[in-house]
């Protein structure tokens, strides 16, 4: 469910009260850096996993030539 433009405009009015009009803009883009290294620890967690499957099934691979 996506916020509607009334509830956008209701939440920054709030935020401006709340902060000063100065402090908003701040907010906002520490907030927009937080969510681009929230994604960047997603991808390396991903990659580390799928590099971890890789190591598991070559040394199972392996274990089955072996015998």
């Amino acid at each position: 469910m996506r916020p509607g433009i009334w509830q956008v405009v209701i939440v920054i009015i709030v935020m401006a009260v709340l902060f000063g009009a100065k402090k908003v803009p701040e907010l906002a883009r520490a907030l927009g850096r937080a969510k681009g290294e929230f994604k960047k620890g997603l991808a390396e967690g991903e990659k580390l996993e799928s590099e971890a499957e890789d190591g598991k099934s070559a040394d199972r691979r392996k274990e089955l030539l072996e015998a």
